[in-house]
């Protein structure tokens, strides 16, 4: 199982490859769309490539409760 740090570093790279926002700013209290600036498109991309790296599934109708990176974090932790 993947540590907190192993997660959030792994979804910073993802929403860096995806969004372009550098990973040094993807932090746990971060809003996707409020801080981050990626929208839903862009959310659709995280989240495909999330559950293809930490080996989770992500479903639709959980995606929308994902709204910071923590809540992206903790989902894939407690679901992997």
């Amino acid at each position: 199982m993947a540590t907190q740090d192993e997660v959030l570093s792994g979804l910073a790279e993802i929403v860096n490859e995806i969004a372009g926002i550098p990973a040094e700013d993807v932090e746990l209290d971060k809003s996707f769309t409020d801080d981050l600036d990626v929208d839903s498109l862009s959310m659709v991309e995280v989240v495909v490539a999330a559950e293809e790296r930490f080996d989770v599934k992500i479903p639709d109708d959980e995606v929308k409760n994902l709204k910071t990176v923590g809540d992206a974090v903790n989902y894939i932790i407690a679901n992997s």
